[in-house]
């Protein structure tokens, strides 16, 4: 361990102790990931903090040069020292000042042709200037790397990340310097079998810093993270923690104040840190249809923090699931993180609205985000406009479930969505996985992973989609050993697109070994905008609407179905998908195309949903 790390480690040994001992995803963090000690700050957009997004430099490094010697080890003279020719003489074999520049956050592929079948290595660097105070801390805070991050401050490592879609954080207080600095990222998204997720996916692997960089000052002792949680028996109680990080954090007051509702709450930290606290309060509870959110303060010393807090309850009856103690259905969509009218990533809270209120627009009161978790933005926005969310890991289709090591960055991933998400009152479902194939080995790694999310978090359900059903006399029948574990089972099936024809799903009846609420979590087909013919004619919009029309019939006849999200809002890239004319890298199964228009199956499901407000259709 550094002469830095020994020294941030004493600094905030108090606080470490506690989380070694009740955190799982610091001890898994900072074992496999990343340097010790770890840190993931709660709320970091409402921080004292300065943007590094922006254009960086770049050097596309295919074989790692900047990384590994001739001998393959790693260089201590590596691109992140940003050597300058001296001498006339002096050999240096790379320049980022003179090379090609990308946006941050923004993916490679989409920003450079030659980059948009790349999956290796990409150099960004970035100087920037910090006025450093004394009795600060600072933190660089990255929203998300694809796959694996490994920065640099002012040539010196602080840090590795790995896993494409989840925020991390690290202390540089030591690192950064008053005046001029520079950070150095080697960026690398190769797909691997032993990553999560592993080698075969149906979605475009986006390279880059595909969310937004900066770095964040906090006072030495300041407020790292907290949590509030609804009581599910009733709904006016409110359980919480304050978590304190630094020196001499034990015995500490902390403030609670929610203005709205007079609550002035002052609680004391333990020897830990941590400072626990409960209300009692007639609260509005947030809901798709009045999506309240209380402003919230805490306040330690001099550090303060604000956040929207909204309050609910989420429970699971029977078939029925139950918003704030009443049955709902959830009328939803899958979204993935694909950018409107354009291809790429989404960069920014515009692209994030446009979705959800697409989404809206269909009638949408839910949706779920695939395969992935998505940005703390559109999860936000989504909050604020009352669309609940299922945000899921991508454990997808079949990666390696012997390897103990995958299992480890599986709990990280679970991990680092829930820290960062757990105060979000629209997310009332993690999901654990998405199709994969039912044996031993699957069902003891998922059934670990839902243990491991139950134990971080117990005021939520769980559920994975499910493509495991079989035909029982006549029935598709749900029976995958896994959905004894689930609170909520969801299934994926394609009838009418990857088997029989879309009159032959009208009739199609199902049975559930379980008494579980069912969402049908995807269901649809192609269709390339623009393309008419008649129904039988696969890839026209009158195809696609046959399927959907034909499903949704079905739907109609399943009596513990209370929720559905067909796949998907809009095409989106995928490289399994090269037909010419038709598909040309999308995946066409969008009820919006890529140019955001719309097809006619997004009117029979805009349709549907209007019928169930309306009670014609009863769940």
């Amino acid at each position: 361990m550094t002469v830095y790390l020994k020294k941030q480690f004493l600094k905030s040994a108090a606080f470490f102790c506690f989380f070694l001992l009740f955190n799982s995803s610091i001890k898994s963090q900072s074992t496999l990931n990343q340097s010790d000690p770890f840190y993931y700050l709660q709320n970091v957009e409402n921080r004292s903090s300065i943007s590094l997004d922006g254009r960086w430099d770049i050097i596309v490094d295919p074989l790692e040069t900047g990384f590994y010697s001739y001998r393959f080890q790693e260089r201590k003279d590596g691109f992140f020292i940003n050597q300058q020719m001296k001498e006339p003489d002096e050999l240096v074999e790379y320049n980022f000042e003179k090379g090609p520049k990308l946006s941050v956050p923004g993916d490679w592929n989409t920003q450079s042709e030659k980059l948009y079948y790349y999956e290796n290595t990409v150099w960004y660097k970035k100087d920037f200037t910090l006025n450093k105070k004394q009795g600060k801390r600072y933190f660089i805070h990255f929203g998300a790397v694809n796959y694996q991050a490994i920065v640099y401050v002012n040539k010196k490592k602080v840090g590795v990340h790995e896993g494409g879609y989840t925020s991390f954080d690290f202390d540089v207080t030591d690192f950064v310097t008053n005046d001029k600095n520079l950070v150095v990222v080697k960026v690398e998204n190769k797909r691997k079998a032993d990553r999560i997720p592993t080698l075969n996916i149906d979605w475009w692997n986006y390279g880059g810093i595909t969310r937004s960089v900066s770095i964040i000052e906090t006072n030495e002792t300041f407020i790292y993270d907290y949590s509030f949680i609804t009581n599910n028996k009733n709904g006016e109680i409110v359980n919480g923690w304050v978590q304190l990080n630094g020196i001499n954090s034990a015995n500490k007051e902390v403030t609670i104040t929610i203005p709205e509702i007079t609550l002035l709450q002052k609680t004391k930290t333990d020897k830990t840190g941590k400072a626990t606290f409960s209300f009692q309060k007639n609260l509005t509870l947030w809901s798709p249809e009045n999506p309240k959110l209380y402003e919230v303060k805490l306040k330690y010393d001099e550090d303060e923090i604000t956040d929207k807090i909204g309050f609910r309850t989420i429970a699971v009856n029977g078939n029925d699931i139950l918003l704030n103690g009443k049955s709902i259905f959830l009328r939803g969509i899958s979204i993935h993180e694909e950018a409107p009218f354009k291809s790429g990533r989404v960069t920014n809270a515009d692209e994030c609205r446009v979705l959800l209120n697409w989404a809206k627009e269909m009638g949408c009161n839910f949706i779920r985000l695939a395969h992935y978790p998505h940005s703390s933005a559109m999860i936000k926005i989504a909050e604020e406009m009352g669309l609940l969310v299922w945000s899921e890991i991508p454990v997808y289709w079949t990666v390696q479930f012997e390897n103990p090591a995958v299992l480890q960055l599986a709990y990280n991933q679970l991990d680092e969505m829930i820290t960062r998400d757990k105060n979000r009152a629209n997310i009332i479902l993690w999901s654990v996985a998405n199709e994969t194939p039912n044996n031993e080995n699957r069902v003891t790694f998922l059934t670990k992973l839902i243990a491991h999310a139950r134990n971080a978090d117990n005021s939520r359900l769980i559920t994975a989609a499910l493509d495991t059903q079989t035909e029982e006399d006549g029935f598709k029948t749900i029976k995958d050993p896994l959905g004894q574990y689930l609170d909520v089972i969801g299934v994926n099936s394609y009838c009418g697109w990857y088997g029989g024809k879309p009159n032959d799903c009208k009739n199609m009846r199902w049975k559930n070994t379980y008494t579980k609420p069912m969402i049908m979590s995807e269901m649809g087909g192609g269709a390339l905008q623009g393309l008419h013919g008649k129904e039988n004619e696969r890839w026209t919009e009158e195809y696609q609407d046959a399927v959907y029309k034909n499903n949704l019939e079905m739907l109609t006849h399943i009596p513990f179905l209370r929720g559905v999200s067909p796949w998907i809002l809009t095409d989106f890239l995928s490289p399994r998908r090269p037909l010419p004319e038709i598909q040309n890298d999308y995946n066409r199964k969008g009820l919006i195309s890529n140019r955001g228009i719309k097809k006619k199956s997004f009117y029979t499901l805009q349709n549907f949903y209007e019928k169930i407000v309306l009670g014609e259709i009863k769940f």
